[in-house]
């Protein structure tokens, strides 16, 4: 018998009617469907490691797909970072047209020339598919989604020649069903943690210099990692601002960017508040750790004596910066602006 493609939709944290119906849609359609296999979970984020979603989802060996209402790259780590490691499975549903493609392609190749933490990792040979709910959306959008991607999984475990009979009624659902729907009922209190895209970290050590709350540590091989995810101050992204890598998210931030929107590369990545004179990122961001610092009833950390004056940013950097070597985006910005004879 050919095992139908599990698909875990979390609920979002919105009461909103409008949105509370499309989690519905999505459900009652996928579990008429005999290709899936559907359980409801109360918000991924918020899930505690120990809890029944996550032994759940740590006990799969093969494919899945989570449908929530957090970007894709946000919810694949947040998996990652609870024990639940997989390939990151292509998603079409919400894939946008890069037309800037072709202009970046250098960029993209100076970027990979990095080593990202995620070559490093053994990961699983099985394929994580994430896909995020938007509102207002057609519910049939989402199930004709995971009919591809099952039918896709479906073709690449299959081993020598499978049933035919089964294999048709697999692939064109003729034959209905009793709806397949589970849910797993777990109290889940709000929280508030980093988790880190590894096939962005470069394994820098900016975040656990800047962190003074000891969310951040290393495993044994001096890796990375969020080490103590309820030492994080709730609401403060700063450690997201300074990572120059884009590598560090919280999914329920306010800003795309910080909330894990697909990471920007190459040398069109740039702050725009740096041409009208407004604070960097890295001034926002040792604001707001010196904010949180005080509130915690700790001294804020006083301002480096740095030659630019720019406040202390990490306490002793791990990687020294070539300060004045090469251009940097602002750089190249300008210069492109410039060569536009405006």
């Amino acid at each position: 018998m050919i095992k139908p493609l599990n698909v875990f939709v979390s609920r979002g944290l919105s009461h909103h009617p409008d949105k509370r119906q499309v989690e519905q849609s999505v459900t009652d359609l996928l579990a008429l469907d005999p290709r899936v296999k559907v359980t409801m979970i109360p918000n991924l984020y918020d899930l505690r490691p120990d809890g029944d979603a996550y032994s759940q989802l740590k006990e799969l060996d093969e494919d899945f797909i989570v449908i929530s209402w957090m970007f894709q790259r946000a919810a694949h780590w947040i998996l990652d970072r609870n024990g639940v490691l997989g390939q990151t499975g292509e998603v079409e549903f919400g894939a946008e047209e890069d037309d800037d493609a072709d202009e970046l392609e250098d960029d993209i190749l100076e970027e990979e020339e990095k080593q990202r933490v995620i070559e490093t990792l053994d990961i699983p040979d099985r394929s994580i598919y994430c896909l995020q709910f938007q509102h207002p959306s057609e519910p049939q959008h989402y199930v004709d989604e995971v009919v591809r991607i099952a039918e896709s999984s479906l073709m690449q475990w299959i081993s020598g020649t499978p049933d035919q009979d089964k294999l048709d009624r697999f692939l064109n659902a003729e034959q209905r069903h009793e709806p397949e729907l589970s849910a797993i009922e777990e109290k889940a209190g709000r929280r508030w943690y980093p988790v880190i895209d590894f096939s962005r970290c470069t394994n820098c050590m900016e975040c656990i210099d800047f962190c003074l709350f000891g969310v951040y540590g290393v495993d044994n091989q001096e890796t990375i990692l969020v080490e103590q995810p309820d030492n994080c101050r709730k609401g403060c992204p700063a450690c997201s601002r300074v990572c120059p890598e884009n590598a560090i998210v919280f999914p329920q931030h306010k800003s795309p960017a910080i909330a894990g929107a697909p990471a920007e590369t190459g040398g069109l990545k740039i702050d725009l508040s740096l041409l009208f004179g407004a604070p960097d990122a890295q001034e926002v961001a040792a604001r707001e750790r010196d904010e949180q610092l005080m509130l915690a009833g700790r001294a804020p950390v006083e301002e480096s004596g740095n030659a630019n004056g720019s406040p202390a940013i990490s306490m002793e950097p791990r990687q020294v910066q070539n300060v004045g070597a090469d251009k940097d985006d602002l750089d190249h910005l300008i210069d492109g602006l410039d060569s536009l004879d405006l």
